[in-house]
């Protein structure tokens, strides 16, 4: 049999994840947060796992399905599990209240992820974050984890920077591991052949491309084409980034304020450069300290990530009916 190690009915996680129904690095999560299994190891170091453990995550999934939290379930005996998924056996589970309890669990482990997350950054932990940050992507999914988990824990650090409990240095740590763990959360499904374009960057002076990056990400999620430009880009390259690649909407990310005068120079020759038919999207923390020029130039301010999947709706809207006409 593919993945038996000797003749202890012993298997790899690859065969565990065909038998069972469960992603190979949710398994791992479940393992790692909740014990839901135990596995041995091999001499090499390889993850083995027996029967019944595919027995038990196979009704763990069946359950978690069905609305339960892994959370409350985990510790379950293999009885107790089959008692629990044999009684819904044919229950007709509303759509609404299954969406509703995995979302009440979620901003639930959001919350504890947050904690320990914070936890990880105090005590200097890159190893740790990074562990943290890679479970709680399976877990809760890239949007949830962004808009929920990353959200509130980088103003949190924010916070704690100016009282003096954390220094420059937390936060940069903080975002470089984010950065590492980019590959995960980028959207590795095809885009559409249709699919609307954008640019996304940060103007010359802003230095700081967590945001951005972000919200490229979250773009893609929502089905477009993105190209990235990384930060510090003069208004002339950001510009033919959006020529080159036909972009009908450009995503600009402000996380620094300063009264210098250069962000607000940049803006408009942006907009003079791309013209009226490209949408120039604003957001990030100091977005707001910019509010009189974002107003005279005519960009599309972010209100949330919420907000920013609103206008990407709208706007996907009306380059598909623009190319239809």
């Amino acid at each position: 049999m593919t993945g038996l190690i000797g003749d202890s009915a012993q298997y790899l996680i690859s065969t565990v994840s065909k038998r069972s129904g469960v992603k190979s690095d949710l398994v791992r999560a479940w393992e790692r947060r909740y014990q839901a299994v135990t596995p041995t190891r091999t001499a090499g170091g390889h993850r083995v796992y027996t029967d019944q453990d595919i027995a038990r995550l196979k009704l763990l999934n069946q359950a978690t399905g069905n609305g339960h939290s892994i959370s409350q379930i985990a510790k379950f005996s293999l009885d107790d599990l089959k008692k629990l998924t044999k009684d819904e056996a044919g229950a007709v589970i509303p759509v609404l209240n299954r969406k509703t309890t995995s979302v009440i669990d979620r901003v639930y482990l959001t919350e504890d992820y947050i904690e320990k997350c914070y936890d990880a950054v105090l005590a200097f932990d890159a190893r740790m974050l990074e562990s943290h940050f890679e479970n709680a992507i399976v877990e809760l999914g890239t949007e949830v984890f962004i808009e929920h988990l990353l959200t509130p824990l980088l103003t949190r650090i924010g916070e704690r920077w100016i009282s003096g409990e954390l220094r420059p240095v937390h936060e940069h740590m903080t975002s470089s591991v984010i950065r590492s763990l980019t590959y995960i959360l980028r959207n590795n499904n095809p885009c559409a052949a249709n699919a609307p374009k954008m640019i996304v960057s940060t103007p010359i002076g802003q230095l700081h491309e967590l945001g951005a990056l972000l919200a490229a990400i979250m773009a893609e999620l929502s089905g477009w084409q993105v190209t990235y430009l990384g930060a510090n880009l003069p208004a002339e390259e950001i510009a033919a980034g959006v020529k080159y690649t036909n972009a009908c909407a450009l995503t600009l990310s402000l996380s620094f304020a300063s009264d210098d005068h250069v962000v607000a120079k940049e803006l408009r020759r942006l907009k003079k450069l791309v013209g009226n038919n490209v949408a120039i999207i604003v957001g990030g923390r100091a977005a707001g300290h910019y509010q009189g020029v974002l107003n005279e130039v005519g960009v599309l301010n972010i209100h949330g990530y919420a907000h920013f999947r609103q206008i990407l709706n709208e706007l996907a809207a009306k380059n598909l009916e623009q190319e239809s006409g």
